[in-house]
């Protein structure tokens, strides 16, 4: 393949994910009223999985109490972005809960809910390595949020090996 096609090829898959990403956001968006989606729910309950592990608690039981506790706190850090973050962040998510997008942003075949956490993780890194910036960008925003939301709750820093503020 000629390095002309090949550019073109990448420049038309952009503006196809583009207008499909933006599209879909309006049918099926990733936040609404600056709180997550069903859909949003989806995509940061499962990324999470890949970008926390090891801080995540191992116990079964306190799992789930956790990832929730992490998604309304992301709903606190979500309502502090700007509206056109808030914007572009819904499309990321409308794109990361489909199907083809999954697969074609994350490189991620399997459905979120089935994939092991080393699958999650080989995705994540996919994307944080890519040549690609939007998938670079994809990567920083899943990760930046999850983690600002995971490490706000003072239950979290001890991971970190951080003992809170000095009082003054």
């Amino acid at each position: 393949m000629r390095r002309r096609r090949l550019l073109q090829l990448g420049l038309g898959s952009a503006v196809a994910l583009a207008l499909g990403g933006g599209a879909l956001a309006l049918v099926q968006p990733g936040l609404q009223d600056g709180r997550l989606t069903t859909a949003g729910r989806l995509v940061f309950t499962h990324a999470a999985r890949g970008l926390l592990d090891g801080s995540l608690p191992d116990q079964p039981a306190l799992q789930a109490p956790a990832r929730e506790a992490l998604l309304v706190r992301l709903d606190g850090v979500v309502q502090t972005l700007p509206a056109h973050a808030q914007s572009e962040l819904s499309q990321l998510l409308a794109v990361l809960a489909t199907g083809g997008g999954r697969r074609a942003l994350a490189g991620l075949s399997t459905p979120w809910p089935d994939a092991d956490v080393q699958q999650i993780q080989a995705a994540l890194q996919s994307m944080r390595t890519s040549s690609m910036a939007l998938r670079q960008q994809a990567y920083q925003a899943l990760h930046d949020l999850a983690a600002a939301a995971w490490f706000s709750d003072r239950g979290t820093w001890s991971t970190l090996g951080y003992p809170g503020p000095v009082e003054l």
